[in-house]
């Protein structure tokens, strides 16, 4: 409990801010405050009408995609031997980074929709995506959904929970893994049957 009477005197302090300012830092890997607590707090705080709704949607957004895009361009333009030397001072370790290359040689560019779900990846993603040259305008596409989904998901788990949020996130917590591979394979299920039904009427 005291990582959340941390988050609530941010919040009572610095308001709208705190997602501007610390979503980025959670994205580069110092997770001050943690994003998922701090966005699904934010959507209790909305709930309680401390915090306007649509204001924190656009604040989280905006805060979540300033770091990725931080972290991406460090990545892109500096690579690897930055993390190699200065990684442990942003807590990145050698295993996030294996933990993230062989998610990413599995489902590809799927897993920035994605990423801001698995704790470990999220940190390290935009570094990885940036370091092996993905292309800025395929990484925003993926990267700016995901990052809209996770705002959408936590926040939402706040808002519609009311003074239930933390139970229900608790759980989410437990299970995200496994919802996270679950959309997934609805995701991928959907698109094989979206480009077969165009194979198909190519052939008739």
């Amino acid at each position: 409990m005291k990582l959340l009477s941390l988050i609530e005197q941010l919040f009572a302090e610095y308001g709208y801010l705190v997602l501007l300012i610390g979503l980025p830092l959670d994205a580069i890997a110092l997770p001050i405050p943690p994003g998922n607590t701090t966005l699904t707090y934010t959507g209790y705080l909305s709930y309680k009408g401390v915090l306007d709704w649509l204001p924190s949607m656009a604040a989280a957004f905006a805060g979540s995609v300033l770091g990725m895009t931080i972290t991406y361009w460090i990545g892109y333009l500096l690579g690897m031997p930055l993390i190699e030397r200065y990684g442990k001072w942003l807590f990145l370790k050698p295993a996030h980074l294996e933990k993230t290359r062989k998610y990413y040689e599995k489902y590809g560019n799927n897993l920035l929709l994605f990423s801001y779900f698995i704790p470990g990846v999220r940190q390290i993603i935009g570094y990885f995506v940036g370091i092996i040259r993905v292309p800025y305008r395929t990484f925003a596409l993926y990267a700016y959904t995901g990052s809209a989904l996770w705002v959408i998901v936590f926040i939402g788990i706040g808002y519609y929970f009311g003074d239930q949020w933390h139970y229900v996130f608790l759980l989410v917590q437990q299970w995200l893994k496994y919802i996270c591979i679950g959309l997934f394979v609805v995701l991928a299920a959907v698109l094989l049957l979206k480009w077969h039904k165009r194979l198909k009427s190519r052939v008739d």
